[in-house]
């Protein structure tokens, strides 16, 4: 699984139109980096293609969250991106109105008093658990 869709209309401005995008989403996410090690970003007509490798799936998961959810980026390319394969299940939920961590951890964990863990397995890419956006693409660990 190596190509990701995402709203390229919907998400955080890091860049303008004069400024290189593959410079700013790799420092974006260089800044809070889940764990990768040679990372690098190239973005070619809206496509963020991720090359790297970690040790760790969630890590590679952050990091392909963290360019999709960037305005301007439609897919998100990870086929370059090593990394162990999947051990646990994880559900990608993109975010509409009036979603909150509690709805979500209600719905998708049995337990709203669970949305800790939603923003705990997010925390590079959801920076305050009370702002989520619609369009958002997060990750939910599922219990086995």
């Amino acid at each position: 699984m190596g190509l990701f869709d995402f709203a390229s209309n919907l998400g955080k401005k890091i860049f303008g139109s004069d400024e290189d995008p593959s410079e700013k989403i790799q420092a974006h996410i260089e800044k809070d980096n889940p764990g990768i090690e040679g990372l690098k970003v190239e973005v070619v007509d809206g496509e963020a293609k991720i090359s790297g490798k970690t040790e760790d799936r969630s890590a590679f998961e952050k990091a392909v969250l963290m360019a999709g959810n960037i305005f301007g980026i439609k897919k998100v390319n990870a086929e370059a991106l090593s990394a162990p394969a999947e051990e646990g299940k994880v559900f990608y939920h993109v975010v509409e109105s009036g979603d909150t961590l509690w709805a979500l951890a209600s719905k998708h964990l049995g337990d709203g008093n669970r949305h800790p863990e939603i923003f705990e397995a997010n925390k590079e890419v959801i920076k305050d658990p009370d702002l989520i956006y619609s369009g958002q693409k997060i990750r939910i660990p599922l219990d086995d």
